[in-house]
Order: C-alpha cells, then structure tokens, then sequence
C-alpha cells in the first residue's frame, strides 16, 4: 500500500510544471528545472528524476524520506564519492544507511549520477564527462523542488565523503546560507595547491578520463582559488562543521570480512596500500583546514583518527559519529 506521503508526491508529480525553478536572464520556457518522475522503491524510499535546465538532462535522486511523515522534516543532502552513486562505491551498497535512518526524521537525497565531476560547475563541456552544473543544480534548482514535492520544513544540511568531502565544502562557500551543517569525511579542502590539485586530478583525469581544466580553466587560474574552501574559510563562518581524516594507517576497517572487502584478499591489500597512501594526503589538507579554521576562530568538530584508510568502513563511523550535530543544527532528530 502507498503511503498518504507517496500518494500526494504523485500527485505533485502529476501537476509537475507548478514545481519550476526559472533561470535568471533566459526567456524560453524550456529553461526551468522540474520534477519529472518518481520511482516508487518501498515505503520509504523513491528515486526522484529532476530535469536540470542547466545541465539540459534529468538527474535521478534517491530519497530516503522521514520515520515521522505526519509533520515536515529537513533534508540532508548525502553525496557519494567519485563514482557518484553508480557501481558498488556507493551509500546504499557500503554501508549501513537504510537502518541507520530507518527511525530518523529527515528527508536523506542522494544524487546518482555526477561520477568524477567534484558536484561542481564546470566552464566548459567535456567531451568525457560531457556538462557540468553541479553547484548550480544542488543549490539553485533541486533544493525548491525537493521542498515542493516532499514538504520539507526548508532547513538543510550538506555531506559527502572522498571527492565529495572537497565537494561539501565547494558548495557551501557558494552558499553559505542554504546549509545549516557540513559533513566532510575523508576529503582534501584545498583545490589551489599543488597536493589538492594532485588529487583532483587523480580523480578527473586518471579515473575519469576527462580533461580537468575544463572544470575550473587553467591551474594556476583564479577558478581553482575561487573554490578553494581552504581560502575561502571565511564563507563557512556560521555553519556547524564536522571533518574528518586518519592517518592511513591500518586500523579496525581493515580485514578480510569488512564490507568493502568481502573476503577477497586483493581488496584488502588495495584498501591498506593504496586507501593509506590516499588517507595519508588527505590527512595532511584537513590539518591544515584546522588550523586555518582556528586562525579565523571559527568552530568546528575535527575528528582526526590515529588508524584509517581511505574507506567505506570509517566513513560509515563519520556519518554515524556527525549525525548528533547535522541533527542538531537541522533541529531534528
């Protein structure tokens, strides 16, 4: 039986067009964003398609909705890394997510496309990775249709792990009012510096095989300072932040029955070797982000684990570990 929740989505899905969202400074009709069509996966979870006028494509969402749908809840918009919600590296295959919500109060959108992107806007069209309008799509055009269709109570908070943990922190420096809470695990908050862009590139280039100056321009351009939340640390003032890193030295995530490596011994040498060296680097940008962070007095929780790799295991402890403060800061619980 659907749910009196699932049962005015349809319905809002049915009247689609009264839930748009106008670009600035373009007159055809056809550049809005909208609710296009619902999945319906089980009671409490549906893939949302949201056509993206920036992108010109539609973008599928799946969202977890709230254990009390009697009264408006928050959303916590949950990034994956740089996969970006397809393949196995993901929240839904990694980790614990539908227990861990099943009796929270909260609308929980996860993006499944956007692999290797940074959930950035790019300035220019990849011939890989093809458009890119991330940080406009996730914080111009989807939030007022989520609110629409889900009735939100408006209050947001932000996550992601990996290349999202930068990306977290990316879009809250482009609009440091629509979050109330950032979550970023196990993500490098430098984009301008030589090791940041090691790493994105890293991420772009050898895994995506896409062309990173078409993401931000040249490297040593004012594209990649201007993301840079590193330098821009001033723009997260008044949002409740949690990061986290380890050292990438084994630790408690590392053995053969751990959910990321199945049994399977190649996995785990891969998860200690290379998710250590990774950790390791990410470590050493998230130092320095607490030290900016305390040079401005501006207040965070850093969680800096003496064990860990780059993996899922720990990042489930950060969302389990960060939850009391998102729910906090989104006034829910």
């Amino acid at each position: 039986m659907i749910s009196a929740l699932f049962q005015r989505i349809l319905a809002v899905v049915g009247v689609a067009a009264t839930v748009l969202v106008a670009l600035p400074n373009i007159a055809s009709a056809q550049n809005v964003s909208y609710l296009s069509h619902i999945v319906v996966e089980n009671e409490r979870a549906v893939v949302a398609h949201v056509y993206s006028a920036a992108m010109d494509r539609v973008v599928p969402l799946r969202v977890r909705t709230p254990a009390d749908t009697s009264r408006a809840a928050p959303t916590l918009y949950l990034l994956n890394g740089a996969g970006g919600g397809q393949g196995v590296a993901t929240w839904d295959e990694q980790t614990d997510i539908d227990e861990f919500f099943a009796d929270k109060n909260v609308n929980v959108v996860t993006p499944l496309d956007g692999s290797f992107s940074y959930y950035t806007d790019w300035r220019r069209d990849d011939p890989v990775l093809g458009r890119n309008k991330w940080t406009t799509f996730l914080t111009r055009e989807l939030p007022p249709v989520i609110d629409a269709a889900f009735g939100t109570t408006g209050v947001n908070a932000i996550a992601g792990l990996s290349m999202s943990g930068t990306s977290v922190l990316g879009l809250a420096i482009a609009k440091p009012t629509l979050y109330r809470a950032v979550g970023a695990y196990s993500g490098c908050a430098e984009t301008s510096t030589e090791l940041g862009q090691l790493y994105i590139r890293t991420v772009v280039e050898s895994r995506g095989g896409a062309d990173v100056e078409n993401m931000w321009g040249p490297l040593d351009g004012p594209g990649w300072v201007e993301n840079d939340p590193y330098v821009n640390a001033e723009k997260l003032r008044g949002i409740d932040l949690y990061v986290s890193s380890a050292t990438g030295l084994p630790g408690k995530h590392e053995h053969l029955g751990a959910r990321s490596v199945g049994n399977d011994p190649a996995l785990l040498l891969n998860q200690v070797v290379m998710g250590g060296v990774i950790e390791a680097a990410v470590d050493d940008c998230t130092r320095r982000l607490a030290a900016r962070l305390e040079e401005l007095d501006i207040p965070a929780v850093f969680e800096f684990r003496p064990t860990g790799t780059h993996s899922w295991g720990y990042w489930e402890d950060d969302l389990h570990n960060s939850w009391p403060m998102l729910a906090r800061a989104m006034e829910t619980r």
